[in-house]
């Protein structure tokens, strides 16, 4: 799942006494009623936000989670978690925690980045 919108907050990173590690950042979202979304970056992906700006316009892609606690009084919550795993600025800078040794798409088809127009020619197209 991806959102998109404005950086309006960049957070510090976060060290716990366990050594797990996390860093916030706060999008608003661009829409007719824009709402403050606050993602987690936890572990190693909290370095994806470090060539980011407040202002910047971003997509991030994100996992929502969910869990369940039940108080020492027997009284059930329910919690949710919205964690970031790969950001990338509208101008088209990427920055992923995907696997660097991940198998790159060397077929003919348009990258996702481009499959919007499926019309549009290629720079090195060739002309067969």
């Amino acid at each position: 799942m991806e959102l998109q919108g404005s950086v309006k907050k960049l957070g510090e990173v976060q060290t716990f006494a366990s050594g797990f590690t996390k860093r916030e950042l706060v999008i608003v979202t661009e829409e007719q009623y824009p709402q403050p979304i606050n993602i987690e970056f936890l572990k190693d992906k909290g370095d994806l936000l470090n060539s980011f700006n407040e202002g910047d316009r971003v997509k991030v892609s994100i996992n929502i989670g969910g869990r369940e606690w039940t108080s020492p009084q027997g009284e059930v919550k329910y919690f949710n978690s919205i964690t970031g795993w790969r950001v990338e600025k509208l101008d088209g800078n990427v920055a992923s925690a995907e696997p660097t040794s991940a198998p790159q798409n060397t077929s003919s088809t348009p990258s996702a980045s481009n499959a919007t127009d499926v019309f549009a020619e290629d720079e090195d197209d060739l002309p067969f």
